[in-house]
């Protein structure tokens, strides 16, 4: 799996002076409530908020870490939960039994949560954020990839190693399908040696992008596993550092620019 309850994710840079963070539930429009944890820095200070798409797990402390080191950065962030309606509101450690709930997901109900979970940072306190960009792990960040075929008024989609094809569990169109819906840069970080992802999958989802015109860029780690952003992973931690300042650069990039959506752009060795 991605995480256990011993991961963490990389520290902020700068870490803010103040952060607000605290448990709250969301409620999609169709009368589901589920968790979410939310954080941000000093109000009126975050030029981007983010919506974090958690693995498998669900709502596991490692998401509720990484919204607090975005909001260190200065980002305003919520992680969602995908379980609410059939589990409930709860703690997701590693004794979480995910995989009886796995089968009880639907893509409504999926597209209802992060659409609760964007509603709800677009009407933030402090007057809400413009730019809303997706960031999600292994399925979270083939909902991520998806996010913006689904709608047009994301800023960005970032997704660390999520199925952007049809192999696997996956028998719907998925990112690479439906490129051609797409409306917002991605960012793709992907490892080598990811066993749940043919590399041939990953030029594939690429190729995609770029014959549909998306902004993007995929960056795949050779030798790396499934789950490498994460502290844990002492061997990968060149890696994960990359990875973590790629994605804070993209969403800098994107926040602070118009968005162009499509513009065409190519896989990309990572940064020695």
């Amino acid at each position: 799996m991605c995480i256990t309850d011993a991961s963490m994710p990389p520290l902020a840079p700068a870490p803010a002076a103040s952060v607000t963070a605290g448990d709250l539930t969301l409620v999609a429009n169709d009368g589901a409530r589920f968790a979410a944890y939310a954080a941000a820095a000093a109000p009126g200070t975050a030029a981007a908020a983010v919506v974090v798409l958690p693995d498998l797990r669900g709502l596991h402390r490692f998401y509720k870490d990484l919204v607090l080191r975005l909001a260190e950065t200065g980002l305003a962030a919520v992680a969602i939960d995908y379980y609410g309606r059939s589990a409930g509101i709860g703690a997701r450690t590693d004794e979480f039994p995910f995989m009886q709930h796995v089968l009880h997901l639907t893509r409504a109900g999926l597209q209802a949560d992060l659409a609760a979970a964007i509603a709800f940072l677009r009407s933030a306190a402090d007057g809400g954020y413009s730019s809303v960009f997706t960031l999600g792990f292994c399925m979270g960040g083939r909902l991520s990839f998806l996010a913006p075929a689904h709608r047009d008024d994301l800023a960005g989609a970032i997704g660390f190693y999520g199925a952007p094809g049809m192999t696997g569990p996956y028998r719907d169109p998925g990112p690479t399908q439906l490129a051609g819906r797409i409306t917002a840069p991605v960012l793709a970080l992907m490892g080598g040696a990811d066993e749940g992802i043919p590399p041939e999958e990953v030029t594939a989802f690429d190729a995609a992008l770029t014959a549909a015109g998306v902004e993007h860029e995929v960056v795949v780690y050779p030798g790396a596993p499934h789950g490498f952003f994460d502290l844990q992973h002492a061997a990968f931690a060149e890696v994960c550092a990359d990875a973590w300042q790629r994605t804070l650069a993209f969403i800098g990039r994107y926040a602070q620019a118009p968005r162009p959506g499509r513009a065409g752009a190519g896989t990309e060795p990572p940064r020695s």
